[in-house]
């Protein structure tokens, strides 16, 4: 309890209700959403096969299928509707490398968010050291983000054939005893694909979250603080050159008023000359 309360204690919390370190606690968030829906995820789906000899029959094939989506790898067995025969049957496909690649850069970028979260609570000081830990951060997100949105583009595309592949009119048509016009097969059910439909859509949130979180991480870079400084200084050298030309002319006003004054005044020597002409008048 003495270490949480001096971890908590020389933490700076405060950090998290800025948009900095508050999106950065919803991209972990959203991150363990997106591969925990997708790696997590099995199916199921069944077809039937109705034979002329109904000893043959099989209504409830099941297939099973999971992550990593490496269809060719699975098999199920289908009556042939030869007697006993059975033939074995693999699914088409093979999406593994769309689905991995989306769900490993899920974990890294959850890796990362989270130790970006400490940094910012507990090592402030050190990330602003140098400036090194903000540009650090900037490429980083930059990064994230083209990630996210590739992964995730191929993720979606990599589902839909995935659906495609599976879907029991489709998986009918690789049963020999299907082709047979005499034999009926049919669908009992399909699979489910909320969960997967999830993923997709936690993938291009993610890549939102960081796109929208590169402006902030921005902010603490010297590249915004440098381009500010370099913007305040000649907004006032701009100001200070405009000045000049007011306070000549106030300073020419000023100079011209007084030498009018001087002239307009009488001087001493006329006001005295005056009575004198006068007297010797008289």
């Amino acid at each position: 309890m003495d270490t949480a309360n001096q971890l908590a204690s020389a933490g700076t919390f405060q950090v998290l209700k800025l948009p900095l370190g508050f999106i950065r606690v919803l991209e972990w968030l959203f991150a363990i959403f997106a591969f925990a829906t997708c790696g997590g995820y099995s199916g199921q789906l069944r077809v039937s096969v109705d034979c002329m000899e109904r000893a043959s029959s099989n209504l409830s094939i099941g297939i099973d299928f999971a992550y990593p989506f490496r269809l060719h790898q699975v098999s199920f067995e289908a009556p042939m509707c030869e007697g006993t025969r059975r033939e074995l049957v693999f699914l088409i496909g093979d999406y593994s490398s769309s689905a991995e690649f989306f769900v490993t850069i899920a974990v890294f970028a959850f890796l990362y968010s989270l130790m970006a979260t400490v940094v910012y609570v507990f090592f402030k000081n050190k990330y602003h050291e140098n400036n090194r830990g903000p540009l650090i951060d900037f490429v980083v997100t930059v990064v994230f983000s083209f990630m996210w949105l590739v992964s995730s583009s191929a993720w979606a595309k990599a589902l839909s054939d995935v659906k495609v592949a599976t879907d029991p009119d489709e998986v009918q048509l690789l049963i020999s005893a299907c082709k047979v016009l005499t034999n009926r097969c049919g669908s009992v059910h399909g699979s489910h694909w909320s969960g997967l439909n999830t993923s997709v859509a936690f993938g291009f949130l993610n890549f939102v979250l960081w796109a929208g979180n590169i402006w902030f991480v921005f902010k603490e870079t010297g590249w915004h603080k440098g381009a500010r400084l370099a913007g305040g200084a000649s907004e006032k050298q701009a100001g200070t050159f405009n000045q000049q030309p007011y306070n000549q002319g106030s300073f020419d006003q000023s100079g011209s008023h007084d030498i009018q004054g001087n002239l307009s005044q009488p001087s001493e020597y006329s006001q005295v000359g005056g009575p004198t002409s006068y007297s010797n008048q008289m």
